[in-house]
């Protein structure tokens, strides 16, 4: 019996779950394997020819070639485990942020600091289109607030 998962519903998001962790598991070990720097010196001789030594997808492996991190989390990538491909391109976690989310570094540090990202859009999308209709306000007699 599949699991409901209501979460599956917020733009924009991808939550690293069971399914997605299972999709992902050889992606997220070739990006631990670069915690040993043989390996970062092997994968940054021949990213291709590293690659292909795990039983990745055609997919996974392109995503990693174009540094497609969007791509790679969709594909069962976590953020944590991708960020050792940053770390041995030289890249900081701002950086990397900045690039899945079209910003440069700077901007996404701007954001950041300004208390991050509006959380407007990116809600739980209900059956009648409500935002998180199961958290909303109960009235005495189960109604929603303002109705």
């Amino acid at each position: 019996m599949a699991l409901e998962k209501p979460y599956k519903d917020v733009p924009g998001t991808t939550i690293f779950d069971a399914d997605q962790s299972r999709k992902g598991y050889w992606l997220n070990q070739f990006c631990m394997s670069l915690m040993k720097a043989e390996n970062r010196e092997k994968f940054k001789a021949d990213e291709r020819a590293y690659l292909d030594q795990w039983a990745m997808t055609e997919e996974q492996k392109q995503a990693v070639l174009d540094r497609d991190l969007n791509r790679c989390i969709a594909l069962g990538g976590n953020i944590y485990f991708l960020a050792k491909i940053g770390a041995t391109d030289g890249r900081s976690f701002q950086q990397m942020a900045g690039s899945m989310t079209g910003m440069t570094e700077e901007e996404y540090r701007q954001m950041m600091a300004a208390g991050g990202r509006s959380a407007e859009g990116n809600r739980y999308a209900g059956e009648h289109g409500d935002a998180q209709p199961h958290r909303q306000p109960q009235g005495a007699a189960g109604q929603k607030k303002g109705n």
